[in-house]
């Protein structure tokens, strides 16, 4: 397995799981896993946990502790329903109990319905119905988090608007993986040559993972297959290069559109090449010799960017973050 296919497919794996909350939150919020932070915002008489006890409660696992028993297996369920959309309407972004929450029916009756990106509070009375005997009652205040996955974004080449571009996205909530085969080309960005760690080895932010591999092609089908929206920019030092990563998106689009129940969950990721206007008309005419339907080929943008004008890598750089940001946020709406 290559570099490439083993970095995009494990690259959680080597972390231990976080065990106090405030590890989950930086964890999750880095990576744009989808979270629900539960914090114990009330209490009233004896409870399990204080107030501003917190954990956090992810689609396949938890992290610390509101004191177990029918009270934490309620909030897991709840956050639960949060992340998968099954409670959904609209109410109000307020943090307060509804009085209806309040009365000692309110544990088992169905959870108000909620918009997932608002703040959402529930009352919990501590007696029979939870089967705890502390006497007293709690309100858990509900916050979401990348309930909407960041922006994922490969970038092939490590020149001067790929430079560019890493400062803007530095600034951005999205997962960043860069790749070039020069290790030179990140050498600026070295923290200590002597160093293995390479969470440590680059003065980058943590969502931006730079790559130096030989095989950039290998980057592609695991990074498409990973599901959800995906961003792909080919801006390499060598026009045959970024003809064969092209080639090899569109392979993989093809692919993965011919197994509709393994790839459910793909959508057509955005591909991006920068490019004169005459580069971009020889790309296409070679795609098309080579077999490419032009339905296809219509897929890559090329050349890259929204037309706001400027050359300077910086301007050139801002156009294609527009040009991301626009295509992100109109397909979540």
């Amino acid at each position: 397995m290559s570099q490439g296919q083993e970095v995009l497919r494990t690259v959680s794996e080597s972390l231990a799981p976080p065990v106090i909350w405030y590890e989950g939150l930086a964890r999750y919020q880095q990576q744009g896993t989808a979270h629900v932070l539960a914090t114990v915002v009330a209490v009233n008489g004896s409870a399990p946990r204080a107030l501003q006890a917190k954990m956090i409660v992810t689609q396949d696992g938890i992290v610390d502790t509101l004191g177990g028993g029918g009270l934490e297996h309620d909030v897991i369920t709840t956050a639960r329903q949060l992340l998968n959309g099954e409670i959904a309407a609209i109410i109000s972004k307020e943090v307060k109990p509804k009085v209806s929450e309040v009365d000692d029916t309110s544990a088992s009756a169905p959870s108000k319905a909620i918009r997932r990106d608002a703040v959402y509070t529930k009352h919990y009375p501590l007696g029979a119905k939870l089967a705890q005997c502390c006497g007293g009652s709690v309100t858990v205040m509900f916050e979401c988090f990348n309930v909407t996955p960041p922006m994922s974004v490969l970038v092939f080449g490590a020149g001067h608007v790929a430079s560019a571009l890493m400062t803007i996205l530095a600034e951005l909530p999205c997962q960043v993986d860069w790749v070039d085969s020069r290790p030179e080309m990140f050498k600026r960005y070295l923290v200590d040559e002597s160093t293995t760690n390479q969470s440590k080895l680059y003065n980058l932010p943590a969502h931006i993972r730079p790559h130096i591999d030989d095989e950039p092609v290998d980057f592609v089908r695991p990074f498409i297959e990973q599901g959800g929206q995906r961003f792909i920019l080919i801006m390499t030092h060598d026009h045959s290069v970024d003809f064969e990563l092209v080639r090899a998106t569109l392979d993989t689009i093809s692919d993965t559109s011919s197994f509709d129940n393994k790839y459910s969950n793909i959508s057509l990721p955005y591909i991006g090449c920068i490019a004169s206007s005459t580069k971009a008309k020889r790309f296409r005419d070679r795609l098309i010799q080579r077999g490419y339907s032009e339905q296809l080929v219509n897929q890559l943008i090329m050349p890259i960017g929204l037309p706001i004008g400027g050359k300077e890598p910086m301007a050139v750089a801002v156009s294609i973050v527009a040009q991301l940001l626009q295509q992100y946020h109109q397909a979540e709406r």
